[in-house]
């Protein structure tokens, strides 16, 4: 974990005890350096409680009484379109998954998670990843194959940016190599994820190693 400041999490979940075992486990596992600072079993309070404790990260249980967990993580995007969030479920729904990220999330864990493996899927969202399961990946990633392939979708500067990061670079990196700041950088790449039709960089680095562009 980069530095020693606290990466302060919310948590929003109905259930107790696993709201409880992160409250406990989380600081202990990351020698202090993780904790949570606020947590709510209404999903209607979502946005609310990120307002009142500033959390660096925020945990969305998807299956929440209504409103629900989607809706949370849209109320707190609207809310802080920089916090960081991350979808958790105990069901195996990538449909639902999609809406997520969809809705704001930066990624997925399944609940089943040990809290020790918690840890370097969170820092890394924290440092601008996205994240995904394995397997989940490869299962919504499966339809594009009968998609109009990506190099017939992009122009000559949208394949370069899309294999700049499929190839890991950072938007500092991609900066620095096309000329042009990190504002613009972001503003290309989200456009291109919207012509992708994805929701992340992993996404479209997988469609780029698909469509054999690395």
């Amino acid at each position: 974990m980069p530095g020693s400041a606290t990466v302060r999490i919310a948590l929003i979940d109905d259930h107790a005890l696993f709201v409880r075992g992160l409250e406990l486990l989380l600081p202990r596992l990351s020698d202090g350096r993780a904790c949570v600072v606020g947590s709510t079993c209404d999903a209607s309070q979502a946005a609310g409680l990120v307002r009142q404790c500033a959390p660096d990260l925020a945990l969305v249980d998807l299956h929440m009484p209504p409103p629900g967990g989607i809706r949370a993580i849209a109320a707190i995007r609207r809310t802080d379109p920089r916090l960081r969030i991350v979808a958790m479920s105990g069901l195996d729904e990538s449909d639902v998954v999609v809406e997520a990220l969809r809705a704001g999330a930066e990624g997925y864990l399944p609940k089943s998670s040990e809290p020790e493996e918690l840890l370097p899927p969170l820092m890394a969202v924290l440092d601008g990843w996205a994240v995904l399961p394995a397997e989940l990946l490869a299962g919504l990633l499966a339809p594009t194959r009968n998609r109009l392939p990506v190099s017939a979708l992009l122009d000559d500067e949208e394949r370069l940016l899309l294999q700049l990061i499929a190839r890991g670079n950072s938007t500092v990196e991609i900066a620095d190599r096309l000329h042009i700041s990190e504002r613009t950088v972001k503003r290309l790449t989200a456009s291109l994820l919207r012509k992708l039709r994805v929701s992340t960089r992993t996404e479209a680095a997988a469609l780029a190693g698909n469509a054999g562009l690395l």
